[in-house]
């Protein structure tokens, strides 16, 4: 299949071709050098067992020959699948590709960069069959950076607060559905940057499971930018009102504030006879600038969406798919 087709809905599969049991959604992008490895560690994990199986890649416009190596793979092995997007479009609409594409009962995702371990497969595909619709993966002992860790332990914190799940690792990609959890939610799969949460947030039970996580090889996609725009993305996906509530912290803080300063330079003014409002008056200006640069940034994030659902713009397009 080429062009345009099938970018928001699964692509058709040979009629004849029963539904496997289980579903993995690998998102690549850039991943030649580990395409090989992840789908013979996924295959030697899955093929003992007793259920059946299907792998669908997903290639988010890579240049490095990801695809090819798929088509090697896609040729020697029917229950391999590919689809490649006309160029990046990011993890999540990658994401919902796989997902929109996936026939099996449990459907497993996963990224591609091997620090997610394809033996971990087998407990988190038990974990949904034990009568959970969500198995979360849970890195221990996980091998990123501070300056990637810390982040997402405040992403995480906003997530719980704002989805109400008590889980620790909104963030792992490595997680199994019950496909019945994902299908009412694909409508927003992609939109949102949290597949994990978005499936929560809707009333599916979860589980945590401890994966293995490897260090990553080169230097991480998420740059310090990247993250806070991700916080922000947090933000106006899951918390209900925000502008309504940062308006109120916003009055009362810049109040309080005004008021501890204007009491404080009176008094000095009285003890000292020399009032220091321009440094005041220039911290308190900066402090205000700095909070409605933020509600603007927000604001942008709001905009953008509203810019992509009136303009009907597709999550992707799909240049080819085996």
């Amino acid at each position: 299949m080429t062009g345009t087709e099938a970018f928001e809905s699964g692509a058709a599969v040979d009629a004849d071709l029963p539904a496997p049991d289980i579903t993995v959604v690998v998102t690549l992008y850039n991943e030649a050098g580990s395409v090989d490895e992840l789908y013979r560690r996924a295959v030697s994990v899955l093929e003992p067992g007793p259920r059946t199986f299907e792998l669908i890649f997903v290639d988010d416009g890579s240049t490095d020959g990801t695809f090819a190596a798929l088509e090697r793979l896609h040729a020697a092995d029917p229950r391999v699948r590919a689809v490649r997007f006309k160029r990046n479009f990011g993890q999540h609409p990658a994401m919902h590709a796989g997902l929109s594409r996936a026939r099996g009962d449990v459907v497993v995702t996963m990224d591609g960069d091997l620090q997610n371990q394809p033996e971990d497969i087998p407990q988190l595909v038990e974990a949904v069959e034990a009568g959970y619709d969500v198995a979360s993966g849970r890195r221990r002992a996980r091998k990123d950076p501070v300056g990637r860790s810390l982040p997402s332990r405040v992403i995480n914190g906003m997530l719980r607060r704002f989805t109400g799940v008590d889980i620790e690792d909104f963030g792992c990609a490595f997680n199994a559905y019950r496909r019945g959890a994902v299908e009412p939610m694909l409508g927003s799969i992609g939109k949102q940057k949290f597949t994990k949460a978005l499936v929560l947030s809707g009333g599916a039970s979860v589980v945590e499971v401890d994966v293995a996580h490897a260090p990553r090889l080169g230097p991480s996609r998420y740059s310090p930018l990247r993250l806070t725009r991700l916080a922000l993305h947090v933000l106006a996906g899951f918390w209900p009102q925000p502008i309504q509530w940062i308006g109120v912290i916003l009055g009362t803080v810049s109040s309080l504030l005004a008021l501890g300063l204007g009491a404080y330079g009176i008094a000095f003014w009285i003890d000292e006879a020399n009032f220091p409002g321009p440094l005041f008056g220039g911290v308190a200006v900066l402090f205000v600038l700095g909070i409605q640069g933020f509600i603007l940034a927000l604001i942008g994030e709001y905009l953008g969406r509203i810019q992509r659902d009136v303009e009907g713009r597709p999550l992707y397009v799909v240049d080819r798919e085996l």
